[in-house]
């Protein structure tokens, strides 16, 4: 079972700006996909950013342009750049991990965007 951990979170501006992490218990290139969702209150989770194991990244529309997705591996971290935050990315932002039909989750870390 991998184990993934989020952190970074916290309650920031609109305008400003987090870096979330996800550190896992596996080497991060082992993984054909690493993805960062969301869940806002009475929404669906959704996809936010997907980065894969060629390094090829895709974002949603609503966050193009201000998140950036990236691993560090020395760190064995991929981490969520979000910039220019707004108050409709305030949400619980998971990590999501995928080798072949196989995937695992982190427990979430929340996000608030608000003034």
């Amino acid at each position: 079972q991998v184990q993934l951990v989020e952190s970074g979170g916290g309650l920031v501006q609109p305008g400003g700006s987090l870096r979330l992490s996800c550190s896992a218990s596996e080497n991060i290139f082992f993984f054909n996909d690493i993805g960062w969702y969301r869940q806002a209150p009475g929404k669906e989770r959704e996809l936010v950013a997907l980065i894969q194991l060629n390094g090829m990244s895709d974002y949603a529309d609503s966050v193009w342009g201000r998140f950036t997705i990236s691993r560090d591996g020395a760190k064995n971290t991929v981490d969520l750049q979000m910039n220019n935050l707004k108050s409709e990315d305030t949400a619980v932002y998971y990590c999501r991990t995928r080798i072949l039909s196989r995937t695992n989750w982190g427990q979430g870390i929340r996000v608030t965007v608000a003034s």
